[in-house]
């Protein structure tokens, strides 16, 4: 291969300097800084309760408007949800709520399609999508149907590829750019003790390689592609897996440095940060939010 001359380099790095000047420079002054995300409109999938309306609450106070989708009908009666409303309306910005089967990849192309449609023609175009929604079932290896594991994978991978691919699409077609967020979780790295979840940890493990292919591919549209991992977190799905087992509660904990389990708000900020410019040259990569417990 032919060297590049020395001169040739330096005028590539000083015109991409001046550029990413010009850019850094436009983040700062814009509201908010680099962490902003005015005049732009998010996607949270499972959006209905748990870490997605965390994460929908928090894009909205970093200034975007926000859509959530669920397979669940719109919790209107949820004081999160109700609350989430009511801050929208005092920030003047919009929340949307679409009921969908993220594994019907026909209405979810349609639907953020048309999210990408109305958001642009708004001038707030659809800058980023944080797809949440997820399933879980326990059971042996030995005994394990694998009608079960194949409905776990059906949701958990063939649903986060659909997603993925609808929001690339619509991002492309709109020319926006933007930023796709995938929620992953430490089990894609471990076998988790005392439970199970040979299926699920298999699909968290298979949105960890989704994440970096396609990350690689969509770069040249500008669409950047992460992952978030969180350990052991307060949501309705563990509280339900921990139901009558105080025993794996205290063995959790007591795995973990911190000696406790999170909380849904600790997302908030690697939402904004994944969501925002603050993360421009960060794609195929993984926030592993645990409290420690993957260091031991």
């Amino acid at each position: 291969m032919v060297p590049m001359p020395t001169a040739s380099i330096n005028e590539t790095i000083n015109t991409q300097q001046h550029v990413m000047a010009a850019v850094q420079g436009e983040r700062n002054t814009s509201k908010g800084g680099i962490f902003s995300l005015h005049d732009s409109t998010s996607l949270v999938t499972g959006g209905a309760r748990g870490i997605g309306l965390t994460m929908a609450a928090a894009l909205l106070e970093a200034g975007s408007h926000v859509v959530c989708l669920d397979l669940l009908e719109e919790p209107v009666d949820a004081p999160e949800y109700i609350a989430l409303r009511s801050r929208a309306k005092e920030l003047k910005l919009t929340v949307g709520y679409f009921q969908a089967d993220i594994t019907d990849a026909d209405a979810i192309n349609s639907i953020v399609d048309q999210i990408g449609q109305e958001a642009k023609d708004a001038d707030r175009p659809l800058k980023s999508v944080i797809h949440g929604a997820a399933v879980q079932k326990q059971g042996p290896v030995l005994d394990f149907d694998p009608k079960f594991f194949d409905w776990v994978m059906r949701i958990n991978v063939t649903g986060t590829f659909i997603v993925t691919q609808a929001a690339a699409r619509a991002m492309k077609k709109y020319e926006t750019g933007g930023s796709i967020i995938l929620m992953a979780s430490i089990s894609g790295f471990i076998s988790n003790r005392g439970l199970l979840g040979t299926a699920y940890n298999s699909s968290k493990a298979a949105v960890h390689q989704l994440c970096r292919c396609a990350a690689v591919e969509l770069a040249e549209y500008g669409i950047r592609v992460n992952t978030i991992s969180p350990g052991y977190i307060a949501t309705d799905m563990t509280k339900q897996l921990l139901v009558g087992k105080t025993e794996l509660m205290k063995q959790w904990t007591g795995d973990n440095p911190m000696n406790r389990m999170g909380e849904p708000s600790e997302f908030k900020g690697a939402a904004v940060y994944l969501a925002s410019e603050a993360s421009s040259f960060m794609t195929g990569s993984d926030l592993r939010i645990d409290g420690g417990h993957c260091c031991w």
